[in-house]
């Protein structure tokens, strides 16, 4: 499956409108409203100097989403959406892969970055591993669900040098001071 990833245009309001707003999400807190995604592409929320966004597209369908934030800072961030109908098939991996070369690639001045998931999101805790992040973080109850219940947050990260290096080096745990 070839998988591209094409940026997002001011053009596209209507259609990232339907996109996130026509589909379930699961391990997203909070729910799209139409009218607030339409102001927010309207004032450059998801293309500006510290956001880009780009389709995933494959054979011409748009099935996916990739939100690049923070680039403004030495650590961006991620969001993450695939459609229902296309999850499953490997396109987070894929997804995540392809932002991390993008990001080490174009800001040469990111040192890392980082993404978080809920602690049952195993599809993207996998995602992550795969593509050579450490788990960073574990915040517990942090992440509230539509219901009102609340979840664990787990961090993942990425430093350069382990891109670059292809190894992962994991954060120091034992640090506790006596």
């Amino acid at each position: 499956m070839r998988i591209e990833f094409t940026r997002f245009a001011a053009a596209d309001a209507a259609a990232l409108a339907d996109f996130l707003t026509g589909e379930e999400w699961p391990y997203h807190a909070g729910v799209q409203e139409r009218e607030a995604v339409l102001r927010r592409a309207a004032e450059g929320g998801y293309d500006d100097d510290g956001n880009r966004t780009f389709w995933i597209v494959t054979g011409g369908e748009r099935v996916g989403l990739v939100r690049l934030q923070d680039l403004d800072d030495d650590t961006p961030m991620f969001d993450l959406r695939v459609r229902a109908a296309w999850r499953g098939k490997g396109l987070g991996t894929a997804a995540v892969a392809w932002l991390t070369r993008y990001l080490f690639t174009e800001f040469p001045g990111i040192d890392r970055i980082e993404g978080n998931t809920r602690q049952d999101n195993r599809a993207m805790r996998a995602a992550f591993r795969r593509n050579g992040y450490a788990k960073e973080a574990h915040y517990r109850r942090a992440w509230p669900a539509p219901d009102g219940t609340r979840h664990d947050t787990i961090g993942y990260g990425i430093l350069r040098a382990d891109w670059e290096s292809g190894e992962v080096t994991p954060p120091d745990w034992d640090d506790e001071l006596s």
